[in-house]
């Protein structure tokens, strides 16, 4: 999201961990998350699940005033993870013959998608949740990152409510990326208006409908779709930011933010555990038919990232040592996130960076699921 994208983000580590009877005992994924501390993240929370049980990970500091270190249980910002949530909706929508993926969105939302080139005829629901519409995202929109992700922006904006409606109309402001269904790029807009579609279909509002659809049935108490309060319930860290164009200068704590920036791209809130629960269900066909479950993981190639493929609001990456794991990340002011399993939701790993400008999550994932 322009300085903090909306994405798939000097003290001393200290992991804390429950004993897994594994070999290694996650040991490098410990390490990992230490490494991530050393490199600047002010702490990191997470946790595994496989074969043989939960492990609880923790490394650095939830509050930098206080020293107080971060908990396993910590809620956090999850910002685009929101994204698989909204397309499981729709594809149960699809399943129970309510709408189709191959409905253009202007039959759904009329008038909406156009201006600059744009045009809603043209563009499939499917092309919405693979990000092949070829919609601008709004969060590449310069005043959009003037206004939300840099110092003097933030601070006097954190609080205002953003609508969809809004959203989208920044985005059809500039030309579309390339025509509909030729192209890739990851646009939040597409999830703008998968939420405006999912009310349209039902009557409720997306949130509503992953509360009814995903949360309660699988019991996610620790999960929540905020809507336009700015906190974090707890127990949940600090969480912070540079609000500027480069990783130096002064941290701000940007914990408390009017989610309706990020919508139905990125507002949700979670903890580790219940990220678990929900890919690993997901993934073993617990909360879609096997046809949506096939087609969510028809993948498009993505050349930015290599060995990974994005399908209907999920992504699968090839790891180092051969194993594919599904899921997403999630960035948002002072929050980076990943969530991924294996295909048999078997093996299951969510973490969180609670800060947007350093640290590597590519290498905590390696380390759980490549290390020997």
């Amino acid at each position: 999201m322009g300085a903090v994208a909306l994405t798939a983000a000097s003290f001393t580590a200290s992991a804390t961990a429950a004993p897994a009877p594994t070999g290694q005992g996650h040991r490098a994924t410990r390490e990992a998350m230490d490494a991530a501390v050393e490199d600047g993240v002010p702490g990191v929370a997470g946790q595994a699940k496989d074969k043989y049980g939960t492990w609880k990970g923790t490394s650095g500091v939830g509050d930098l005033r206080t020293n107080k270190p971060r908990s396993a249980h910590d809620r956090y910002r999850v910002g685009s993870i929101t994204k698989t949530f909204v397309s499981t909706v729709l594809l149960q929508l699809e399943a129970e013959g309510r709408l189709s993926l191959d409905d253009k969105v202007d039959q759904w939302l009329p008038g909406v998608v156009r201006g600059n080139g744009h045009d809603g005829t043209r563009i499939t629901l499917r092309q919405l949740l693979n990000h092949t519409s070829g919609i601008f995202n709004y969060t590449a929109d310069e005043e959009f990152g003037r206004t939300f992700f840099l110092k003097d922006g933030f601070f006097k904006h954190r609080y205002d409510t953003v609508t969809p409606e809004r959203l989208v109309r920044i985005a059809t402001s500039h030309k579309p990326d390339f025509a509909p269904g030729t192209s890739w790029n990851y646009s939040n807009t597409n999830f703008i208006l998968a939420g405006m579609v999912i009310e349209k279909a039902t009557g409720h509002s997306y949130g509503d409908e992953i509360r009814r659809r995903i949360i309660q049935p699988l019991g996610l108490h620790a999960t929540s779709v905020p809507g336009t309060n700015p906190k974090v319930p707890q127990p949940s860290s600090r969480a912070y930011g540079k609000l500027a164009e480069t990783a130096t200068g002064p941290t701000y704590d940007v914990t408390e933010l009017n989610p309706s920036l990020a919508g139905a791209a990125g507002e949700m809130i979670s903890d580790s555990g219940d990220l678990n629960r929900f890919y690993s269900a997901l993934l073993r066909g617990k909360l879609l038919p096997e046809a949506q479950l096939a087609e969510m993981k028809t993948t498009v190639k993505v050349d930015e990232i290599p060995d990974a493929g994005y399908g209907l609001g999920l992504m699968e990456h090839k790891l180092s040592c051969g194993t594919v794991v599904w899921g997403h990340g999630g960035g948002i002011h002072g929050s980076s996130s990943e969530a991924v399993t294996t295909a048999d939701g078997r093996h299951s790993l969510s973490f969180n960076f609670n800060g947007d400008w350093s640290g590597s999550s590519e290498a905590v994932i390696e380390a759980e699921f490549c290390a020997k």
